[in-house]
């Protein structure tokens, strides 16, 4: 359950209550009724559940070093496949390992792009192989969905400090404090929060991602703190106006600081609810054929919400693609997976392409680690794979990133990174880098210790280098 945002209406309810508790002659103090009435003024605020102007990091007083500068790439789509998908069925095949390694899935095909095949699952993107970069040499060896998702999304090992995510970093470096001044958030998550790491690290709450909710693939995409059920947009409008009409302060302290931002952020907090903003969310707005390529799916209708925002210039949406953890019942889950994500992940390639926005839009497809390359067959799990961060592959698009290449490899069977070790904060670096953000980029770490966005041969994380290759 999402516990780090709370729908609208919880707010609108408490600033409406202390109002009407005041009216209906409940002895107050004037401190009381002062701090009631900018309850009452504020109650539709969107500050918390959206990050509309971010909260202030551990370090308040420290900004943000320089404003980074134009990168070739103006937004990431991160493709999260929560739980691990396996290489060999994917991006990586071996068909000639053998059947207690490939299971069904041994019959690999031919992609637009000379040499390079793909799992037989994936025939659309086959098509789009000239778009896209293989690494097939990834590697961290750790098994653990926590840790692993926190080296993938962090470059760096679980320990004492918590580091912020990739989302949050760009979210730092190339949102509201940076100059972004989009009135949605600058870090979205399609629909729930990743959940296995502090996303937001030593940042602060103010870099968290705001997370959707609802399901894109529904007849309303309903969106927490934006699409209310049950709420037409014309009773919304009906409690803004007694709202205002219940707010006496704004009249009574004119010119006020404080209360102008307050009447500034609700602005902005109406204006997605209310205007111009709520209609990005309506993914009616599209032509059926349009919805149909990405494929009726909560999947492809999140990819399709991405691409929606990154043409509102959010610097960095993730889609949540949660259910690739199959320890048991394996091809039978990757029968109706991979489809989905061949279908959704082709469209939004070609979409991007097709619409000018591949180029300043990086596409990261991964997980946190791979899966065993042997199947499981014995009982329990009856053909299922287990979690493997020794060697798996992912996929990078986009943003100034080559496509039709392919970086690293395996051994025969998958189980061995034999050339090119590929780690995660390779990965990342080369993505800030693409962003405008320099590897020796500082973050404000709480203790004050000197700390880079990348880290340093010091810090003992292994890498092999940025991706050069790629770029």
């Amino acid at each position: 359950m999402n516990t780090n945002y709370r729908p609208l209406p919880a707010r609108l309810t408490r600033g409406l209550d202390a109002v009407t508790n005041a009216m209906g002659g409940v002895p107050l103090s004037r401190r009381e009724a002062l701090r009631r009435s900018v309850y009452g003024s504020a109650g539709l605020l969107l500050l918390e559940p959206l990050g509309v102007r971010a909260v202030e990091s551990a370090t308040p007083d420290q900004a943000v070093p320089f404003p980074a500068p134009d990168g070739v790439a103006r937004s990431v789509i991160q493709i999260w496949l929560w739980g691990g998908p396996c290489h060999i069925d994917t991006f990586d095949p071996k068909p000639d390992a053998g059947r207690e390694f490939t299971g069904a899935l041994d019959q690999p095909i031919d992609t637009n792009v000379d040499g390079i095949r793909i799992g037989q699952l994936l025939p659309e993107l086959a098509k789009q192989a000239d778009k896209y970069s293989l690494i097939r040499g990834m590697t961290h060896g750790n098994n653990g969905h926590e840790t692993a998702a926190y080296l993938v999304q962090t470059g760096r090992a679980s320990e004492r400090d918590v580091f912020p995510g990739a989302g949050a970093v760009v979210s730092y470096f190339k949102g509201y404090r940076a100059g972004y001044s989009g009135v949605i958030p600058p870090y979205i998550v399609l629909t729930q929060p990743q959940g296995r790491f502090s996303e937001a690290g030593f940042l602060g709450p103010g870099y968290k991602p705001f997370a959707t909710g609802g399901d894109p693939n529904a007849s309303v995409f309903t969106v927490e703190g934006v699409i209310t059920p049950g709420i037409s947009e014309t009773h919304q409008k009906e409690r803004r106006d007694l709202l205002g009409g219940l707010n006496t302060l704004g009249g009574a302290l004119p010119g006020n600081a404080t209360l102008k931002t307050v009447v500034d952020s609700e602005e902005e907090a109406y204006e997605l609810i209310l205007g111009e903003s709520r209609k990005l969310f309506d993914l009616g707005q599209e032509k059926d054929e349009t919805r149909d390529r990405y494929g009726r799916t909560t999947f492809g209708q999140s990819c399709l919400m991405a691409r929606r925002l990154v043409e509102k210039g959010v610097p960095y949406i993730t889609i949540n693609y949660q259910g690739w953890d199959t320890h048991k019942q394996h091809f039978q889950i990757m029968n109706r997976k991979l489809p989905e994500l061949d279908r959704g992940l082709a469209a939004l390639l070609g979409d991007l392409s097709e619409r000018g926005l591949l180029g300043s839009t990086i596409v990261w497809c991964t997980g946190e680690f791979g899966r065993t390359p042997k199947v499981a067959t014995e009982s329990p799990w009856n053909g299922g794979r287990h979690h493997f961060g020794k060697a798996f592959s992912c996929l990078l698009a986009g943003g100034g990133f080559k496509g039709g290449q392919v970086l690293g490899a395996t051994n025969a069977t998958g189980e061995e990174v034999a050339e090119r070790p590929v780690y995660p904060a390779d990965v990342i670096g080369s993505i800030y880098g693409q962003m405008g953000i320099p590897a020796d980029s500082p973050l404000p770490h709480p203790q004050g210790v000197p700390t880079n966005v990348v880290p340093g041969e010091s810090e003992g994380v292994p890498m092999g280098g940025l991706l050069k290759e790629l770029i």
